[in-house]
């Protein structure tokens, strides 16, 4: 929202108070109380007529400032709140400063209102004249605070956006809408944002919050919200993950999925028909053609037309669900199941929810309905306890007949006026707030009935938080390259707000794509985090594009299942520490200039560079950083930093692994889950003199971890507790590394020994 005619005025109808300077302060055990009066006070008389705006430090973690901006104090709590972790934090507190960790913020006590804050010796950001603003206007009171950017300084994040990956010069609305994935509307709206600069911001209120990202004001980025105060954390890197580290620390860090999630998903597609035995041809097709599957989901119409949702199987279609379902998982697949939070009118439980309370009610006391998407269809009030255990219930009863995960799609469609909601939350909080009570509710079913660490969802809308319920898909794309490339931006800027996991609608939802275009996306969809072949009226199975598409699909889907020991470490990594799978090139390589617009390519953990190709007849180009890359498909070197052009066939991608990585590849390409130290291969890239250090994952923690010692050109490896390092063997002869050679390749037999096998990878 934006408050100014230009840099001097503001609009018309708008009066706004801004701190002109300090007045006093506050300290206390833990937070300082500064007060700004909003006109220069010179004497007594001054003080009449005067708002003063307060302004509260606290600290929930170290290296983390709170900061909160009141004009009247008199508004009673709101509800829903995003759930913050906060500690105990030794802080240094007096008249003007007040410091957490490596992070201070300084209030100026001159004649000029400013906040700094300031890092290992540096000003990061601040807030300074005519920053603070106390709205009032037709529209009702808004509070917003503009934090300054540096000369250069860029602005990543605010969840799945589908615009350019750096948010400077936008305007962005913080609000969950059901916008597909070509406007400027988004699924998964985070109101945190990363900056280069060295810090991120999270605006800690889950409703509305409007961001002007260098546009209002070019120097600053501009956030308000509705109401009487305001409240965002300034969260101290210096680097970009370190910032992303922290902020997942604060709301939540992303659940280990299970490792057979990682396989190749394939669904129904959305309003096609099928019945157990369409199921059947597609699971034999892709049997029969070496496609191995991980997962299959039935979207929408496994229930009954009109009655979305009744979590009953169309039993016309699918006369033994439960038979169908041990069918199914006879022959190794997981099964997920469509669902969402709207319960229609026709289905049976409509009036069971509306006699009993469970759906959200208009503020004269009927249940609050539509026709959009469902007939008469109402919204479950998933802050009526008693409302997520009867929605809870319906799902279990799916879990014990041998459901193994759900799409929790929608939930952006939460309305605003005229509703009341159980817990008397605030309509406009909860309507970006829903989506986590429903992901949870599901995913709580799933982890309860399955275990810990068996738990998955494929989720369409999120927002602060969301993280922690992983998996999340990209929403509703269009089958051509300018959708994949907007898809891949969407990830990024979700990347960037701490989301761990992401995924996409392989060769797009929308229309039937080119063959082409299926083919470039898959080498991209099974190189993401989580990989699924859907499709909104037509099938994604790939004989029904070309022979050569099965070839490629079948290419891809091995690749990824020997890449697993390398993935699967890079998915308790964000599990750990909230660092995400696929991460964009500035998070990796803040140092790097050059990296800061890239949006068509990523790192795909800490080591491989992943460019996919957006062109027809193969040509890409894309940045390399400093040092001697190895493709991974064809072990030649590519030299950074700098900018590479290549034609790549279908199956080939960019695929660059970073030097002096040890990539862990496994045995097995069948399958996704495995005992991933059985066989496993050490690829070695230009190895770094010393000892580097190779976790391969076990089932259950069981890892096995190698250590990689490199001593001028001669290389020993062993694992770690070993007396002595084995010796890297080609038949008899201790292989060195020839000053010429960047790679070589050790294959372990089992989990213990080394086979006697060192070459380039091919």
């Amino acid at each position: 929202m934006k408050f100014t005619d230009g840099y001097w005025r503001k609009r018309d109808g708008l009066t706004v108070l801004h701190p002109a300077h300090y007045q006093d302060s506050t300290p206390g055990p833990g937070s300082l109380t500064v007060y700004a009066a909003t006109k220069r006070i010179r004497d007594r008389g001054d003080t009449l007529d005067a708002p003063l705006i307060t302004v509260t430090l606290t600290a929930p973690m170290a290296d983390v400032i709170r900061v909160t901006v009141e004009h009247f104090q008199g508004a009673r709590p709101r509800t829903p709140a995003f759930e913050i972790a906060a500690k105990d934090v030794d802080v240094t507190v007096d008249a003007a400063s007040f410091t957490s960790g490596a992070l201070t913020a300084r209030v100026s006590t001159g004649d000029d209102w400013a906040l700094d804050f300031l890092a290992d010796g540096r000003r990061i950001t601040g807030s300074g004249w005519k920053g603070i603003g106390i709205v009032d206007g037709p529209d009702g009171p808004f509070v917003h605070e503009q934090l300054d950017l540096g000369v250069g300084e860029l602005v990543y994040g605010l969840g799945e956006r589908f615009g350019p990956l750096v948010k400077n010069g936008q305007s962005i609305d913080i609000w969950n809408e059901d916008g597909g994935t070509s406007s400027e509307q988004a699924y998964k709206n985070v109101p945190f944002y990363l900056t280069s600069g060295g810090y991120g911001v999270l605006v800690d209120h889950p409703g509305r919050v409007s961001f002007e990202v260098a546009s209002e004001m070019v120097t600053r980025t501009q956030f308000s919200v509705a109401g009487q105060s305001l409240s965002y954390l300034v969260i101290h890197g210096p680097t970009p993950a370190d910032v992303i580290r922290r902020y997942t620390a604060l709301t939540g860090r992303p659940a280990l999925p299970p490792a057979w999630s990682f396989g190749l998903w394939l669904t129904t597609s959305f309003t096609t028909s099928y019945d157990e035995e369409t199921v059947n041809s597609f699971i034999d097709g892709m049997a029969e053609r070496d496609l191995p599957l991980s997962v299959f989901h039935f979207d929408t119409f496994w229930m009954r037309e009109f009655h979305w949702c009744d979590f009953e199987w169309d039993t016309r279609i699918f006369p033994d669900p439960a038979g169908m379902l041990k069918r199914l998982a006879d022959r190794g697949l997981r099964v997920c199941l469509w669902i969402n939070p709207y319960i229609a009118q026709r289905s049976p439980l409509f009036a069971e929810g509306r006699d009993n309370g469970y759906l959200v009610r208009t503020v004269d006391g009927d249940v609050w309905q539509w026709d959009r998407w469902q007939a008469g269809m109402a919204l479950v009030d998933f802050t009526n306890p008693a409302a997520r255990q009867w929605y809870a219930a319906k799902l279990r009863a799916l879990v014990d007949m041998g459901v193994d995960a759900f799409k929790s799609d929608f939930g952006e469609r939460i309305p605003v006026d005229g509703i009341v909601w159980h817990d008397g939350s605030d309509p406009e909080r909860m309507h970006n707030y829903y989506t986590q009570l429903y992901n949870q509710v599901v995913f709580d079913v799933l982890r309860d009935s399955r275990g810990e660490g068996e738990a998955v969802l494929f989720a369409r809308s999120a927002t602060v938080g969301g993280q922690k319920f992983p998996v999340h898909w990209g929403g509703d794309n269009t089958g051509n390259f300018a959708s994949m490339a907007e898809s891949l931006r969407g990830g990024l800027s979700l990347m960037s707000s701490g989301f761990g996991f992401w995924s996409h609608d392989i060769g797009g939802f929308e229309g039937l794509p080119d063959p082409v275009v299926f083919k470039r996306w898959v080498a991209f969809g099974l190189l993401s985090s989580h990989s699924r072949l859907h499709g909104s009226k037509s099938y994604r199975v790939p004989w029904n594009f070309d022979e050569e598409a099965v070839d490629v699909l079948r290419f891809f889907t091995h690749l990824k299942y020997r890449l697993m020991p390398y993935l699967y470490g890079a998915a308790r990594e964000a599990h750990l520490s909230g660092l995400p799978v696929m991460r964009p090139m500035a998070v990796a390589f803040p140092d790097d200039p050059a990296v800061a617009y890239l949006d068509r390519q990523y790192m795909l953990g800490g080591d491989l560079l992943v460019a996919p190709v957006f062109d027809a007849g193969g040509d890409v180009r894309y940045y390399v950083p400093a040092g001697r890359w190895t493709s991974y498909l064809t072990g030649e070197v590519v030299q950074g930093p700098g900018w590479v052009r290549e034609t790549h066939g279908f199956r080939s991608v960019p695929l660059l692994v970073r030097p002096g990585a040890v990539i862990p590849v496994g045995a097995r390409q069948d399958r996704p889950d495995y005992d991933y130290r059985d066989g496993v291969t050490l690829r070695l890239y230009a190895p770094a003199e010393g000892r580097t250090a190779v976790v391969v994952p076990g089932p259950s923690g069981a890892d096995t971890v190698f250590t990689v010692v490199r001593e001028g050109a001669q290389l020993r490896i062993g694992r770690s507790g070993e007396a002595l390092p084995w010796n890297v063997r080609r038949g008899d002869e201790v292989t060195e590394l020839a000053a010429d050679q960047d790679s070589c390749t050790l294959t372990l037999s089992g989990s213990r020994n080394p086979s006697g096998s060192a070459s380039r990878p091919r």
